[in-house]
């Protein structure tokens, strides 16, 4: 697969800026585009793609929503239910819908989607610079993202031919930090790009760019692609 044209990609919580860019991206490529999320209502959903239910955190809607569908040839998952703070304050709850997001969820993805994927089909999970770089306060990240990269490599390996990628985002300015209000977003996106080796934080193009071409190169599988301005080994 070196084009996306007339190819049937399923992006599956791809609400955020970098999702929006993979979807216009891939559009513009040729493919049909289905946005798949708990509130597809809200999403942004390129001209000529969809938009579908389905809740990571529900079997069911990941098995109706692949019935539904029927064969997609690339899926990529960018799904995050987050569940952030110290270890002592953490809710089983919500972290066990953190790693349903990340973990259980693409697992579950790969059940009902991947026996109609074609052999040169491609799934691409999302991992992130915690995975590399754990912080206080980011353990169920940090774990949830680490976790997706052996995913990627499992995978790989049981659903061959189809490829498997992660991706691993740094620090990205997709609106993800704008509740942060202007000022303090700022200072952290300062500071951050201060230390980053490529002296800036990065963009939804940077990220949008790499998973096109996780899903083009058919020589790619069963690896993680670091895009985070080398903020993983600074």
């Amino acid at each position: 697969m070196t084009s996306l044209d007339a190819k049937r990609v399923l992006l599956v919580g791809g609400a955020s800026g970098i999702g929006r860019e993979i979807g216009r991206r891939a559009a513009a490529d040729g493919a049909e585009v289905i946005v798949a999320g708990r509130h597809p209502e809200i999403v942004t959903v390129p001209q000529g793609g969809r938009s579908i239910v389905l809740d990571l955190g529900d079997e069911g809607s990941i098995e109706r929503a692949a019935y539904r569908l029927g064969a997609v040839d690339c899926v990529v998952v960018l799904a995050a239910d987050h569940a952030n703070g110290p270890v002592e304050t953490l809710d089983a709850d919500r972290v066990r819908r953190a790693l349903d997001a990340k973990v259980v969820g693409p697992i579950l993805l790969a059940k009902h989607f991947a026996p109609s994927m074609p052999k040169d089909g491609v799934i691409v999970l999302f991992s992130g610079v915690a995975a590399s770089r754990p912080i206080a306060d980011l353990v169920v990240m940090a774990t949830g993202n680490r976790a997706a990269e052996g995913l990627a490599d499992a995978l790989a390996i049981e659903l061959a031919p189809i490829r498997v990628v992660s991706i691993s985002p740094g620090i990205v300015d997709s609106g993800a930090y704008d509740s942060m209000g202007e000022a303090a977003k700022s200072r952290f996106l300062d500071t951050v790009a201060a230390s980053n080796p490529v002296g800036r934080v990065g963009s939804p193009g940077d990220i949008a760019q790499v998973v096109m071409l996780a899903l083009t190169n058919p020589y790619l599988t069963g690896t993680t692609l670091h895009v985070d301005g080398g903020g993983r080994v600074a």
